[in-house]
């Protein structure tokens, strides 16, 4: 996973499956949209005026839970 901010359009992108992927997009709300590949499988997550929708100045805070990796 993947999340990404670009401050000149204050636009964040969480990308939760890598590599090139043919998407449709699913709208949720002006500022919102999923990118939805094949088996709709959601690729990624669009948030327009980021600093708005999260609140100026506030960095939510990312919580892992239960998750094991195993390094091979």
């Amino acid at each position: 996973m993947k999340i990404s901010y670009d401050s000149e359009i204050d636009a964040l992108y969480i990308r939760l499956v890598e590599g090139k992927h043919e998407c449709r997009t699913l709208q949720l709300t002006e500022e919102i949209a999923l990118n939805i590949g094949e088996n709709e499988l959601l690729v990624g997550i669009e948030i327009l005026d980021a600093s708005e929708v999260l609140g100026a100045g506030n960095v939510p805070n990312v919580v892992l839970e239960n998750i094991s990796f195993s390094v091979a």
